[in-house]
């Protein structure tokens, strides 16, 4: 009896030690080769992600007072330095301002026009590999269910080879690696969702602000000299 406990307890030790053994990159490791475009389409999300945050970003920033100064610089005619201060400021605000200025002297229907084409521009910049991220988001998931489908087509029929009595471990074994693709798509899909759905907030922010600073503008032309 002794010798048994003691032999139980070895075994015990040896399943302990090969399951802190067992990381997580040799779960993603036997989810086979459909893991492969699951790590590509991670990196790509990742990469239009941090990309498109860091534009956003810098679209985002306008300098203190440059409203102000646009505005004192057109009351009193002086057209020149307004566009001075626009060409010097890289931001799509001040490319419609400036677009804007340029038109003055026209009608007050073209300036607008001319203002919203560049506005068009700006947010077609803004938005730019958005809808790459949006597929991302979708296609990852049914990668991941592909490659499960596939896994258990394999495992079923390793399983139909197998003589005599199917052990539990075959059968186990064959469904859990194949549900490691399931877990890798929705994963990557569920990152690059939150990201898709976060960036267009950041752009909704943008536009808006683009939309204040131009309706000012307009009304800036409008008012009496």
């Amino acid at each position: 009896m002794l010798l048994l406990q003691i032999q139980t307890e070895l075994d015990t030790a040896a399943l302990d030690t090969s399951a802190e053994a067992f990381t997580v990159w040799d779960l993603l490791l036997k989810g086979g080769y459909v893991m492969i475009p699951l790590f590509l389409l991670s990196i790509l999300a990742v990469y239009i992600f941090v990309e498109r945050v860091l534009t956003i970003k810098k679209a985002s920033k306008v300098p203190e007072q440059f409203t102000d100064k646009i505005k004192n610089l057109v009351s009193v005619g002086d057209i020149n330095s307004a566009r001075m201060i626009c060409s010097q400021t890289d931001s799509p605000i001040a490319r419609m301002i400036e677009k804007g200025i340029s038109r003055i002297g026209s009608p007050l229907k073209t300036i607008e026009a001319s203002i919203e084409n560049v506005g068009k521009i700006e947010l077609y910049r803004l938005e730019k590999n958005l809808n790459l991220l949006a597929t991302i988001s979708g296609a990852a998931p049914m990668i991941g269910f592909l490659g499960t489908v596939t896994g258990m087509i394999q495992a079923f029929i390793a399983i139909a080879q197998e003589e005599g009595n199917v052990s539990p471990r075959l059968l186990s074994t064959g469904i859990y690696e194949a549900m490691i693709t399931t877990a890798g798509g929705l994963a990557v899909g569920i990152i690059a969702y939150l990201g898709y759905n976060y960036l267009v907030s950041q752009v909704s922010k943008v536009v808006h602000k683009m939309e204040y600073t131009s309706i000012e503008f307009i009304d800036l032309l409008q008012e009496p000299r």
